[in-house]
Parts: C-alpha cells; structure tokens; sequence
C-alpha cells in the first residue's frame, strides 16, 4: 500500500514542482520588463531639463516601477523557497518509494 501512496504522493510533488518553476518563470520575465520599462523611462528623460514636470512624472513613475519590481523580487524568493521545500519532499518520498519497492520484492 505504501507504493501506491508514494507513487501518487510524487506525482503531486512533480506537478507541484512544475508549476513552482512556472510561476518563476513569469515573475522573471516581468521583471525583466519592468527593467526595461525603466530604462526606457530614464532615457525618454535626458532629452528634458532636470527641473521639467515631465521629469518629475517620469521619476514618479520610475519609482512605482522599482516599487513593482520589488514585489515580484519578494514572489520570486517564495517561490523559490516552496520550490526547495517541494524539491525536498520529492526527494523524501522517491527514497521512500524505492525503500518500499524494495521491501516489497524481496524473497527472503
């Protein structure tokens, strides 16, 4: 009984897994984005004087965006960390799994 638990048990954690580094994917890709939404914003702003209300607003959304930024960096080191969380668990139930398997098929 216990395979049929570990093998349904991994399946879980593979899937777990999967969707952990998926979401990490996104994160990473929007953040990449918002750098280069900020950059962007930086070099629209070097054609106006320092003391334009254009400059103003731009810094005004630049700092929004690193704000953003810093949110998606808290969701990615949660991810990552239920990812190592997980990644553990599946490591567990596979020497489990093969203890079972194992024990299951010895003659003795």
């Amino acid at each position: 009984m216990g395979v049929i638990t570990d093998s349904i048990r991994m399946q879980y954690l593979n899937n777990l897994k999967l969707d952990l580094e998926y979401k990490i994917q996104l994160v990473t890709q929007a953040r990449m984005g918002l750098s280069q939404s900020a950059s962007d914003l930086m070099q629209v702003g070097t054609d106006y004087s320092p003391d334009s209300p254009v400059v103003k607003q731009l810094n005004q959304r630049q700092a929004k965006l690193k704000v953003l930024e810093q949110k998606l960096e808290q969701q990615m080191i949660q991810y990552q960390a239920r990812l190592q969380m997980v990644s553990t668990e599946l490591e567990s139930c596979r020497s489990r799994l093969n203890q079972n398997i194992g024990r299951a098929f010895s003659y003795n």
